[in-house]
C-alpha cells in the first residue's frame, strides 16, 4: 500500500498541509500552503493513503506512469514526482496565565525605557540548517549537471475508493507562513540511480558474460 505517515513529535497541535505531485491531497487544488490540511494532535500521527473524496472516503494512492498520474490527468503534470508538507503551529489560546505574562513583559519593557533595567542585547540570528546548506552550495558553486536517458517518470494515480474517516476541526494558525516546509522527491529506482541519488549496483560495473565458465555438464546431486 502506498501512503504517507506524518508524526507530530511536538507538545502541541500542528497543521500539516500536504501535497502529492503539486496537488493538495485534501481539496484537489493546485497546492498552496494557505490551503486546508490535516490537524495532528501532540504526540500523534496520521496516515494519508489517498486523495480525500469526503469525510468518509479516499481514492487510494498508487505508483504509475506520469501520463496516468492524477496530476497529469487533471492537466497539471509539471510537478509530478514530489511530496510536500507545510507545517503550521497553532495560535495559543488566550488565558489568565498568558495575560499575566503579557502584563509583566509590558511592565519590564516600561522599566527599561525609564532606565531602571539595562537593555538586553539581542542574540544574533542563526541561519537554519537549510540556509547553511544553501550558503555552502552557493560558495562551492552549482552541482555538476548529469545527463542520462531517463525511464518514464513515476507519478501517483487516483485509485480505488477506500473507507477513511476524518472530521472537521477548528485550527487557528500562529503565522501566515509555515514554520517548516518539507519536499521529498520520488522516482523509479533506475532513474534515481541514473541521477546519482542511489549508488550503482555492483553487478552493473561490468557487462554480463553469457559464457562465464567452460566445462562439461555435471551429474545432478543424489
Amino acid at each position: 500500500m502506498v501512503g504517507i505517515e506524518l508524526r507530530n513529535r511536538t507538545g502541541e497541535r500542528i497543521l500539516a498541509v500536504t501535497s502529492v505531485d503539486g496537488v493538495n491531497v485534501v481539496s484537489g487544488e493546485t497546492a498552496s500552503p494557505a490551503q486546508s490540511g490535516y490537524v495532528i494532535d501532540a504526540g500523534n500521527s496520521v496516515e494519508i493513503a489517498g486523495w480525500r473524496r469526503s469525510l468518509e472516503r479516499t481514492a487510494a494512492f498508487y505508483f504509475t506512469d506520469l501520463g496516468d498520474s492524477y496530476a497529469a490527468r487533471t492537466g497539471r503534470p509539471n510537478d509530478v514526482g514530489v511530496i510536500g508538507i507545510a507545517v503550521f503551529r497553532e495560535r495559543p489560546r488566550v488565558n489568565a496565565l498568558s495575560s499575566l505574562r503579557d502584563k509583566l513583559a509590558a511592565h519590564e519593557e516600561a522599566r527599561r525605557e525609564r532606565g531602571d533595567l539595562p537593555a538586553t542585547s539581542p542574540s544574533a540570528e542563526q541561519p537554519s540548517a537549510n540556509r547553511q546548506a544553501a550558503d555552502a552550495a552557493a560558495a562551492g558553486g552549482a552541482p555538476e549537471a548529469r545527463t542520462f536517458a531517463a525511464i518514464p517518470k513515476l507519478g501517483t494515480g487516483f485509485g480505488r475508493g477506500e473507507t477513511s474517516y476524518a472530521q472537521r476541526v477548528r485550527f487557528e494558525r500562529a503565522s501566515a507562513s509555515p514554520v517548516e516546509t518539507i519536499a521529498i522527491q520520488y522516482d523509479r529506482r533506475d532513474n534515481l540511480i541514473a541521477m546519482g541519488v542511489l549508488p550503482q549496483p555492483r553487478y552493473a560495473q561490468r557487462a554480463p558474460d553469457p559464457f562465464p565458465a567452460m566445462q562439461f555438464v555435471p551429474a545432478p546431486p543424489r
